[in-house]
């Protein structure tokens, strides 16, 4: 797959860690192409490194070695700060915790990425709106965080990360704190916005069910990413 056709590129990339005088090695020479619309799990036992990769991918760490394209833009070849403006546009985030920020309510949570990229509270504030409508919250918009169940709050956390319309959406465990039934929910909208927002997920999972139900299934093991049968 051509990078120019890939919302995420990939390439020979290693993270190293130094301790001391010894180095510890998480993975080497990965390589990974996302396309556009396309929802992709990533799985693997605990310490395998599937939370650096995706901390990678973000630009919220940086490789030992190879490269990692954003629609066609080199992350890492940025400046912090070009890199920071860079992820508010491009990619959204989803964490296992939901992270969002108890004094506010469910719609001032969402408009944030919004204010961040210089627009208008207004502006932010209908955009904020209609996606959490869209994700089934449209009367729980000044609801705090502390009043919402725990698959609403991921729920508006999954609302957040698409504000600002990015090409890819980065998840890590965004369904390990939640119950059985809820975690189906969550599984249904994900995949309803990636099939009418064209938007790509990539997701770091223990849960094989959601994996498989998703996309394609790639798998961290021993240092190596392998396409899961």
């Amino acid at each position: 797959m051509e990078s120019a056709s890939s919302v995420i590129d990939c390439r020979q990339v290693t993270r190293t860690y130094k301790e001391g005088p010894a180095s510890l090695t998480i993975f080497s020479d990965i390589s990974l192409q996302v396309a556009k619309g396309e929802t992709v799990a990533i799985v693997g036992s605990s310490g395998a490194g599937k939370t650096t990769l995706l901390n990678l991918l973000g630009g919220l760490d940086r490789p030992s070695s190879g490269h990692i394209f954003i629609c066609g833009q080199d992350i890492h070849g940025m400046s912090e700060a070009g890199r920071a403006r860079f992820r508010n546009g491009h990619l959204g985030f989803v964490y296992q915790f939901h992270h969002l920020l108890p004094e506010f309510t469910a719609v001032e949570n969402v408009m944030m990425p919004c204010a961040l990229g210089g627009m208008s509270v207004r502006a932010s504030r209908e955009k904020a709106e209609v996606l959490l409508e869209r994700v089934g919250l449209a009367e729980r918009l000044t609801h705090k965080p502390g009043e919402l169940s725990g698959g609403e709050r991921q729920r508006v956390a999954i609302a957040r990360a698409l504000v600002n319309e990015p090409d890819c959406v980065l998840m890590d465990e965004p369904t390990g704190n939640l119950d059985e039934q809820t975690a189906e929910g969550v599984r249904e909208l994900i995949e309803s916005l990636r099939d009418q927002l064209a938007i790509s997920f990539v997701m770091v999972t223990h849960d094989m069910a959601m994996a498989r139900s998703l996309g394609r299934v790639l798998r961290l093991e021993q240092g190596r990413l392998v396409q899961e049968i």
